[in-house]
């Protein structure tokens, strides 16, 4: 009994030191949308983008992620090349994201020994997200039709470091792959209207802007038994 009791304590602890923190806090910055209107830019925030953030950092090297990010959408052909010049058209839109995923450092990132820490980092998951499907209507102009959901997979390149002992800052510059070629009004149902640009290539939305956490978790005890 006493050797049963020894190795549960003995577990308890191994699980104690292990243990790592959580964050908590807030994310904002730009969007911008990357499909078959307006500007083909990669990274050219136009819009404003704000959402929360969660993490369980499990590991030195790892975290489990989720955030929830709301992002206004708007492109214009008059941003574009010469012939989407020609074309003339814009839309207004907005997307409502969930965001599940993996956080992977660089760098180890320890959060207890009070010293300075530093990493960039890389995320991935499964993202599902709200958006108004768009159609051209008899007047040449873009609009909302249906209000829908999809997946998309998003592409992470972030850095981060703390803020004394409590809080963490990053920024991070971030690309959605959606399962969607919709966004733009480009490839709706067939009854609300007809397809143009490129119907094979499915539309992808950004997000580029800083991060800011609240560090909270169990300290590590070092304790010898």
């Amino acid at each position: 009994m006493r050797y049963l009791a020894s190795f549960v304590i003995s577990l308890f602890f191994i699980q104690t030191i292990t243990s790592q923190t959580y964050e908590v806090g807030l994310m904002a910055g730009g969007s911008n949308f990357i499909g078959d209107v307006g500007s083909t830019s990669y990274i050219s925030p136009n819009d404003i983008a704000l959402g929360v953030i969660g993490k369980w950092n499990r590991s030195k090297r790892h975290a489990f992620r989720a955030s929830f990010l709301y992002a206004s959408l708007s492109a214009d052909d008059s941003k574009g090349d010469d012939r989407r010049q020609e074309r003339g058209l814009r839309f207004d839109s907005s997307v409502k994201e969930l965001s599940l995923g993996m956080e992977f450092n660089f760098w180890d990132w320890f959060l207890y020994d009070g010293e300075s820490q530093f990493t960039p980092y890389l995320y991935s998951g499964i993202t599902a997200f709200n958006y108004g499907a768009l159609a051209i209507n008899a007047n040449n102009e873009i609009e909302a039709y249906s209000d829908k959901w999809s997946f998309a997979i998003p592409m992470i390149l972030g850095i981060k470091k703390t803020l004394g002992r409590d809080f963490v800052i990053g920024a991070e510059i971030g690309a959605r792959y959606t399962f969607s070629d919709n966004l733009d009004g480009s490839n709706p149902d067939d009854r609300f209207g007809t397809g143009f640009g490129n119907l094979n290539n499915n539309d992808w939305y950004m997000f580029t802007g800083i991060t800011l956490s609240y560090t909270w978790g169990r300290i590590p005890c070092h304790c010898a038994f």
